[in-house]
């Protein structure tokens, strides 16, 4: 869910950066978008084509931002980084949403429901402004 909202608001905001998501785990790799996923995106007003994939150590070299949804995701992440720079690009999506406080993990909906799945879109199109911001700035060093 996190991509294609955040892909939609990079493109609406004329970034040019690659927007990409995959699983810290083998799970339902190759599949499509749980079908509640597409419901809430799609009622939503986004887009959506996604294939679920697994984070592969090697991408650390190709990102220079990887997003962790919650502190679980965020441990995974960091047993596979190699060195000190690849741990400097780990953060948590709810790190950039000043309104989340200590609450930083995005929960899973996946054994909900429709509000469930609702409320994690709110959750991460909360964070999209400060995730822009950043990303902004990221491009202002380049």
């Amino acid at each position: 869910m996190a991509e294609w909202i955040v892909r939609h608001h990079v493109e609406e905001a004329g970034l040019d950066v690659e927007v990409d998501s995959s699983g810290t785990d083998g799970w339902h790799v190759g599949e499509g978008a749980d079908h509640r996923t597409v419901r809430t995106l799609t009622r939503a007003g986004y887009r959506v084509a996604h294939r679920a994939r697994q984070f592969e150590p090697s991408w650390f070299d190709r990102y220079d931002l990887i997003i962790a949804m919650d502190r679980g995701h965020r441990r995974a992440l960091r047993a596979m980084a190699p060195d000190a720079e690849a741990l400097g690009k780990i953060r948590l999506l709810r790190e950039f949403d000043p309104a989340a406080g200590d609450d930083l993990d995005v929960p899973d909906p996946y054994y909900g429901g429709r509000a469930d799945f609702e409320h994690v879109r709110e959750l991460i199109e909360a964070a999209v402004p400060g995730l822009l911001e950043e990303i902004r700035n990221a491009l202002k060093d380049r």
